[in-house]
């Protein structure tokens, strides 16, 4: 089922470089699933353009698609009765059709490298020598991200100082969840997102006719659907031997967020797991979480920091699918079904703090120049959001449980705030606690205003049903 949801920001970044009268050279890219070929391919609707997919194929082949694409767009017949062989030639051939406005893009960019690592080389000279005169309108876009930083981003590169924009495509914003699934409660909602994140490609597997945990139990763990191997099949792309990367992954999904923790559930050797935790780095795959406030110390040391896995569905993966692959190769569904509903809340706890950190964000419901996580020693607070300019600073609490005691959450939030070192003799508090619901809600808490969001509030905010 494809579903165009959101990007209207991506749209209106490509939108803008097709108006201008220069020659623009464009990088895309993102991780897989992310929906960057339905964005080119809406951007491209009602335009001039070709659209050309890079594959797993013979050198010979990929050149003559590419020949046969432009013969039919340009009908030009004597392309198919004479086609262009190399790079140089098709490039050529391109500038002298770019005379007039024309949108050009090579989706999966990467794979047309690794095939003809040359095509960079090329690419720089004839952006140099003609195409960067055209009206060409060249989007590279690409999943490998660290091959497209690589060979498109990096100084080192033959582009470096010739793309004329670049435009990494990340998530959904939590808004849109509402448009996939029209039915689902916002609780129906937070549970998606645990489990599959804001993924465009993930997302419309669900199927929004079905209840949340019909579409756990079908799409995600049941044997060949394209959800169940999914994950090994993103890092089977990326790494020949899987099982060390799944090693350190699981170990992260498990709450090892430091690096002594993963070491100990590992029993790696510490040289090859500092490479490896790198190597995930480099791939968006995980990254570090510092304290929102950090000292001057730390920072400059870069110590202090936790390992967190960058999506929700990587997450669940890891923690319910891989520790059960036995049980659900024997078809034990239902099994792993009811022990993931046993445990479910405790991992909605730690997404439900994302996705609250999403809300504020997107609803700037408090002006904030930076948001985050706090924690030192044994103390942690799940949210600190600070206004630099104003010296004001929001310390919030997300609790997934009902009946919460707004006053018992707002006195550790008092106790808890006094350690965090920022303007102490400036700031402006103020308290919030997001919950499933209170058992009364308060907005004041000595002499510090304080927000109560209950699931329907923040319902009413991102207009579910």
């Amino acid at each position: 089922m494809s579903r165009f949801i959101d990007r209207k920001e991506e749209l209106n970044f490509l939108e803008r470089k097709y108006k201008s009268n220069e020659a623009e050279l464009l990088i895309l890219y993102g991780r897989r699933r992310i929906g960057k070929t339905e964005l080119l391919l809406e951007f491209l609707k009602n335009k001039k353009g070709i659209y050309f997919l890079g594959r797993l194929e013979a050198r010979e082949q990929t050149i003559r698609r590419f020949n046969n694409i432009l013969a039919e767009f340009f009908k030009d017949f004597e392309l198919i009765k004479n086609p262009l062989n190399t790079w140089d030639s098709l490039f050529d051939y391109i500038a002298e059709k770019a005379k007039e406005k024309i949108i050009v893009v090579f989706d999966e960019f990467p794979l047309i490298i690794e095939k003809f690592p040359e095509i960079i080389s090329i690419l720089q000279d004839k952006w140099d020598n003609k195409l960067k005169h055209s009206k060409i309108k060249l989007i590279l876009c690409g999943s490998s991200i660290g091959m497209m930083e690589k060979y498109t981003l990096s100084y080192k590169s033959p582009l470096y100082g010739r793309r004329t924009g670049q435009w990494m495509v990340d998530k959904i914003q939590i808004k849109y969840l509402p448009e996939f699934f029209p039915s689902y409660s916002l609780e129906d909602l937070i549970l998606v997102f645990s489990c599959l994140d804001t993924i465009p490609g993930y997302l419309v597997k669900f199927d929004p006719n079905k209840n949340v945990w019909e579409n756990i139990k079908e799409k995600i763990l049941t044997k060949g659907e394209f959800l169940y191997e999914e994950v090994e099949i993103l890092l089977r792309e990326e790494f020949r031997d899987l099982s060390n990367y799944l090693t350190i992954l699981s170990a992260i999904a498990s709450g090892a967020n430091k690096f002594n923790e993963i070491h100990n559930l590992t029993l790696l050797d510490k040289s090859l797991l500092s490479k490896y935790l790198y190597v995930l780095e480099e791939l968006k795959i995980i990254e570090r979480e510092y304290p929102i406030i950090v000292s001057a110390k730390k920072q400059i040391k870069r110590k202090g920091f936790l390992y967190i896995l960058k999506d929700n569905f990587f997450d669940f993966w890891l923690r319910y699918v891989y520790t059960n692959k036995q049980e659900l190769e024997r078809g034990e569904v239902d099994l792993v079904l009811e022990k993931i509903k046993k445990e479910i809340n405790s991992y909605i706890g730690r997404k439900f703090e994302y996705f609250v950190k999403e809300f504020l964000i997107e609803t700037k419901i408090f002006p904030f120049t930076k948001i985050g996580k706090w924690w030192h020693k044994d103390k942690e607070i799940d949210i600190v959001a600070l206004n630099e300019q104003s010296k004001e600073i929001l310390f919030a609490e997300c609790k997934w449980q009902n009946k919460v005691n707004a006053k018992k959450i707002c006195k550790e939030l008092a106790e808890k705030s006094q350690y965090v070192q920022w303007h102490n003799e400036q700031r402006k508090e103020s308290f919030a606690i997001f919950a499933k619901s209170f058992s009364k809600k308060i907005t004041e808490f000595q002499g510090r205003k304080v927000y109560c969001f209950d699931l329907k509030d923040l319902e009413k905010m991102i207009n579910t049903k």
